[in-house]
C-alpha cells in the first residue's frame, strides 16, 4: 500500500498541565487497565510513563523521517552492555517536562519522586563499559548523530547483590517482573541466527573460489525491542534496539501428548538461555560456551538488521561504507566482522575481496583494557563447535594477512607468531582483538595515557604497521544524567550563578570560578553537598539501620569489585586509621565515613573475598565506642546507576587508586569531580588528564608512576620488604593475619595476606601503601579548613568542562565515523494534527 496517498490525522499533544492531567488518565484508564479507584502507585507510575513515552514518540518518528529522506550516515554503536539506569526522569529531563508532570500527577494526590522510585534500573549491564555505552547514546541524539545502539535485552541482567553474613550473595534480578513501558516489542523484526552445523563446499563455476555453505545448524529467532533515546535540547532522537532470543519452536507438541512435559520445552528453553542472563558464569565450559553464543546472537541479528535497513533505500553495496558505520564497544561484539564477511558473501554473493574491502571501511574499534588476560580469545575447537562458517572466515582472512605481511616485511616468522589472529602457542585460540585491529579503520583507547600505551604495549607491532589507524579518544560522560538528574541542588546553584547552558556545553563551567569569592557562594556550596549527605544517610539508615555521621567527611570508592581497581588497599587505610584512633582515642580526628558499592563477578573469589572483608571490618569499626563519631564503614548492596545518583553527589572524596597503567580511563573519577568531590588517586586512567584540568593542587596524586611500576617490576618486586621496612603496614596485615576482623574464623584471610606478601601483590598494594596512607593525612589537613576544602570543590566542579561525553562523540563523529547530524527543523509546535502519510516505516 502507498502510504503516501493518505492523509491520517493523529492529535499532536500539548504540554498544558490540563492536557498532560487528561493524558495521564487515559494512559491509566485505557492503557494500564485500572480505574483510578483501586490504582497502585506503579499503576499511575507506568501510566506517567506512557504519556511520557508519547511525547517523545513524535520526535522519534520525525527524526526517522528525516533521516530516511537525507539519506544519513547511520552510526550503529555495538555493546554487550548498556546501562542506562532508570529511563523516567532522564526522559522528563530531556523534554523539560518536570513542572508540568510535578504538577498534574500532584492534582492526582501523586508524588513524582515516589512514583520515579518504583521504576527498576534496566539490568542491561554491570560497569563501565555499558554506562559509556549509555552516556554516549545520550550525547549522539543530543548532538543529531544519527544512530542505533545494538544490544542484548537481558531478562534477568547480571544479578541482584544482597549481602548475608558479610558474603556476596547472587539472586536474579526481575527487572522486567512488571513489564518495561519504555520498550516498544517489534515481533515483526525477527532474525534467525545460526549455531553448529558444518560447512559444506562445492567448486565455483568459472574456476573461482569454492562456494561454502553452513548447514545442519540449530537455530534460534531474534526479535527486537525498541527503545527512544532522546537527545536534549533538540527534536533529535536514536533507538536503542535489543535482542530477546526466541524458540524456533514454542514445544515439541509429540512429546508433551507422550507425557513429556519437560521435555516437550526443553529445546525452547535451551534456545532462550541465549538472552537470560548478563555474563554467565564462565568458570564452566558450559558457560564459556554460552557467552560466545550470547555474542554472537546479537552482533548476527544486529548485521542482518542494518543490511536490511541499507537495502530498503539503496541497490548494491557499493555506498555502504558512505552509509554505515559499526562502532565496536570492546571485543565482545568482534564477530560481528566475520558475521558481516558472511552476509556480504553467502547471502549477498559479493565477492571476497569486495566483502573484505568493504569491512575495512565500516568498522572502528575501541579497546577498554590493557590487561592481556583480559583481551579475548576463543579456543578453537569451541569456536568451530559453535561457529564453523566463521571460523573458516577467520582463517582465511589471518591467510591473507599474514600473506601481505610476508610480502611487505619478508618472512619474518616471529612477527608472523606475534601478529596472527591465531594463537598457536599452547591451545589453539582465536584472537578476538586482534581480529578487530586488522579489520578496523580506526582503533582508539580511552585516555591519552591508556592510548599511549596500548601502542606500546599490547598492539605495538599492529601500531608500527598502520600508526595512522591508532588514536585517542578521551572518555567523557553525561552532564544531564550525571549533574542536572543526580544533583538537583547544585544545578540549581549552578543555574542561578552562570545559567543553564551548561547542560549542552560543560565548558560553561569554567563560570564557576568568578564566583568563588561571591559572599555566601560557598556556604551555599556546603549546604548543597551537606543536603546529599542527608539523602544518602536516610537510605543507608532505612536499608542496613546504620546511622551515618553527616557531618563527617564522606570517602567513597563505588565500582566493579576487582583486585586492579584495590577497594583492598582502601581496606588497608581503613584499619590503619582504625589502629590509630584506638592508640590516641582523645586525639582530633576528622571524622569520615567510607563508602563502598560494587559487585563482584559471581566466579571471582579474591573480589568476594574482598567484600566480605570490608562488612567484617564494618562490623568491628561500627560497633567499637571507641570510634563512634570518628569512623564508619558501610558496603551498600547492589550498586546501579540509580544508586550512584544518590551516592555521588554525597562524596567528599573520590577514590581513584587503581594500580598505574592498568585502568584504562574510568569514568566514575569523573562522575564525582563534576558534583563536587576530591579525587585521590594514582596517575592512571583519565586521572592524569582530569589533573591538568582541575589543576595539580586541586587533587590528590600518591603512589607509583606507569613507568615506576614498570620498573618496579622489572628490578624484581618483592613485596616482603616492603612490608619489613613500614611497621604501620607490618602491624595492619598482623591484625588481618591474627582474626580480629573474624574471630570465629582467625584464618579467614590468609588468602589475601598470602596475595600480598607471599605470592607477589601483583598490583602494588604494598608499594603504595605508605604514599597512600600519607596522601590521605593530607586529606585530613585540607578538610579541617573548611573554606579552602570547598574552594578545592569548586573548582574541580569548574575544570570538569572537558569531561562531557558530548565532546568525545563529536570528536568520534567527526574524525572515525565521519557522520554529520540529521537536520531537523525547531521542535513541532501544538496543532490539532499532522499528516502520517509521508512517514517512513517505523519497524525497520
Amino acid at each position: 500500500m502507498d502510504l503516501t496517498q493518505f492523509e491520517h490525522q493523529y492529535d499532536h499533544l500539548a504540554t498544558d498541565v490540563a492536557a498532560f492531567k487528561r493524558l495521564i488518565a487515559n494512559k491509566l484508564i485505557y492503557q494500564v487497565g485500572k480505574d483510578p479507584i483501586s490504582a497502585r502507585p506503579e499503576d499511575w507510575m507506568h501510566a506517567a510513563a506512557y504519556a511520557v513515552r508519547d511525547h517523545l514518540v513524535g520526535r522519534w518518528m520525525q527524526t526517522t523521517r528525516a533521516q530516511y529522506a537525507q539519506d544519513v550516515k547511520r552510526v550503529y554503536y555495538f555493546s554487550m552492555e548498556f546501562l542506562i539506569g532508570r529511563t523516567f526522569g532522564n526522559a522528563v529531563l530531556a523534554l523539560e517536562l518536570m513542572p508540568t508532570l510535578r504538577q498534574a500527577l500532584k492534582e492526582f494526590d501523586c508524588d513524582v519522586e515516589a512514583l520515579f522510585e518504583l521504576e527498576p534500573d534496566a539490568a542491561l549491564g554491570n560497569g563501565g563499559l555499558g554506562r559509556l555505552a549509555a552516556c554516549f547514546l545520550d550525547s549522539m541524539a543530543t548532538l543529531g548523530v544519527p544512530g542505533f545502539g545494538y544490544g542484548i535485552r537481558y531478562d534477568y541482567g547480571m544479578f541482584r547483590q544482597t549481602i548475608q553474613g558479610g558474603r556476596q550473595v547472587e539472586a536474579p534480578d526481575y527487572w522486567l517482573t512488571h513489564g518495561n513501558p519504555w520498550e516498544f516489542p517489534r515481533p515483526e523484526v525477527v532474525y534467525r541466527v545460526r549455531f553448529g552445523g558444518r560447512i559444506e563446499e562445492s567448486p565455483a563455476s568459472g574456476g573461482g573460489p569454492a562456494a561454502v555453505r553452513w548447514v545442519g545448524t540449530d537455530d534460534v529467532l531474534a526479535m527486537a525491542y525498541d527503545t527512544i533515546i532522546p537527545g536534549y535540547g533538540t527534536p533529535a532522537t536514536n533507538t536503542l534496539r535489543l535482542w530477546s532470543a526466541k524458540a524456533t519452536e514454542e514445544m515439541d507438541l509429540k512429546a508433551f501428548n507422550q507425557g513429556n512435559y519437560f521435555g516437550a520445552v526443553e529445546t525452547k528453553n535451551h534456545s532462550e538461555n541465549v538472552s537470560r542472563v548478563l555474563y554467565p558464569d564462565d568458570s564452566t565450559a558450559d558457560g564459556r560456551e554460552l557467552r560466545l553464543r550470547q555474542e554472537y546472537f546479537f552482533v548476527s541479528a544486529s548485521v542482518q538488521d542494518l543490511v536490511h535497513r541499507y537495502l530498503r533505500t539503496h541497490s548494491g553495496f557499493e555506498k555502504l561504507p558512505d552509509k554505515v558505520s559499526i562502532h565496536l564497544n570492546d571485543t565482545h561484539p568482534v564477530l560481528a566482522i566475520p558475521e558481516l564477511m558472511r552476509v556480504l558473501i553467502d547471502e549477498q554473493l559479493q565477492p571476497w575481496d569486495t566483502a573484505w574491502a568493504l569491512c575495512r571501511r565500516i568498522f572502528s574499534y575501541t579497546n577498554h583494557t590493557l590487561m592481556h588476560e583480559a583481551l579475548e580469545t576463543w579456543p578453537i575447537e569451541l569456536f568451530g563447535r559453535v561457529l564453523p562458517r566463521h571460523l573458516r572466515i577467520i582463517f582465511d582472512i589471518n591467510a591473507r594477512f599474514l600473506q601481505e605481511l610476508t610480502e611487505q616485511h619478508g618472512a619474518d616468522a616471529a612477527l608472523m607468531r606475534r601478529l596472527s589472529l591465531i594463537d598457536e602457542g599452547g591451545e589453539r585460540r582465536v584472537r578476538m582483538a586482534y581480529l578487530a585491529v586488522v579489520t578496523s579503520h580506526s582503533v582508539n583507547g580511552v585516555s591519552a595515557l591508556h592510548s599511549e600505551l596500548m601502542i606500546q604495549s599490547i598492539f605495538a607491532d599492529f601500531a608500527k604497521l598502520w600508526p595512522e589507524r591508532f588514536n585517542n579518544k578521551t572518555n567523557g560522560i553525561t552532564p544531564r544524567r550525571w549533574l542536572a538528574h543526580a544533583n538537583p541542588g547544585l544545578s540549581a546553584l549552578l543555574d542561578a550563578r552562570i545559567g543553564r547552558g551548561w547542560r549542552r556545553h560543560l565548558d560553561q563551567l569554567e563560570g564557576l570560578k568568578g564566583a568563588l569569592e561571591l559572599p555566601g557562594f560557598l556556604g551555599a556550596f556546603r549546604r548543597v553537598k551537606r543536603q546529599n549527605k542527608q539523602r544518602l544517610a536516610a537510605l543507608v539508615q532505612q536499608q542496613m539501620g546504620l546511622a551515618l555521621n553527616v557531618d563527617a567527611l564522606f570517602d567513597v570508592q563505588v565500582k566493579r569489585i576487582h583486585e586492579y581497581k584495590r577497594q583492598l588497599l582502601n581496606v588497608l587505610h581503613v584499619i590503619s586509621r582504625y589502629r590509630r584512633i584506638l592508640a590516641q582515642p582523645d586525639a582530633q580526628w576528622v571524622p569520615r565515613v567510607v563508602v563502598f558499592a560494587g559487585k563482584a563477578a559471581s566466579a571471582y573469589h579474591m573480589a568476594k573475598l574482598v567484600i566480605r572483608l570490608i562488612n567484617d571490618v564494618a562490623e568491628v569499626v561500627n560497633n567499637d565506642p571507641r570510634t563512634q563519631g570518628k569512623l564508619q564503614v558501610v558496603f551498600v548492596p547492589n550498586y546501579s546507576v540509580s544508586l550512584a545518583e544518590i551516592i555521588i553527589p554525597a562524596a567528599d572524596l573520590s577514590e581513584q587508586i587503581s594500580t598505574a597503567g592498568t585502568e584504562a580511563s574510568g569514568t566514575g573519577n569523573m562522575k564525582f569531580a563534576l558534583n563536587g568531590a576530591l579525587t585521590i588517586g594514582t596517575l592512571d586512567g583519565a586521572n592524569v588528564e582530569m589533573r591538568e584540568h582541575v589543576g595539580p593542587e586541586h587533587i590528590f596524586i600518591f603512589g607509583h608512576t606507569t613507568p615506576e611500576v614498570a620498573a618496579l617490576r622489572a628490578r624484581g618486586y618483592q613485596p616482603r620488604e616492603w612490608v619489613e621496612k613500614d611497621p604501620e603496614l607490618a602491624a595492619v596485615l598482623e591484625l588481618l593475619r591474627s582474626g580480629v576482623f573474624s574471630p570465629g574464623e582467625p584464618a579467614r584471610y590468609q588468602a589475601i595476606i598470602d596475595t600480598l606478601v607471599n605470592w607477589g601483590d601483583h598490583y602494588l598494594l604494598l608499594a603504595d601503601y605508605r604514599s597512600y596512607v600519607d596522601m590521605q593525612d593530607k586529606v585530613d589537613a585540607l578538610y579541617r579548613n573548611t573554606d579552602e576544602w570547598t574552594r578545592h570543590a569548586v573548582l574541580n566542579v569548574a575544570g570538569m568542562g572537558h569531561f562531557s561525553s558530548d565532546r568525545t562523540i563529536a570528536e568520534y563523529a567527526h574524525d572515525i565515523w565521519h557522520s554529520t547530524p540529521v537536520q531537523l527543523p525547531q521542535p513541532l509546535q501544538a496543532s490539532a494534527s499532522l499528516p502520517v502519510g509521508h512517514l517512513v516505516p517505523q519497524q525497520r
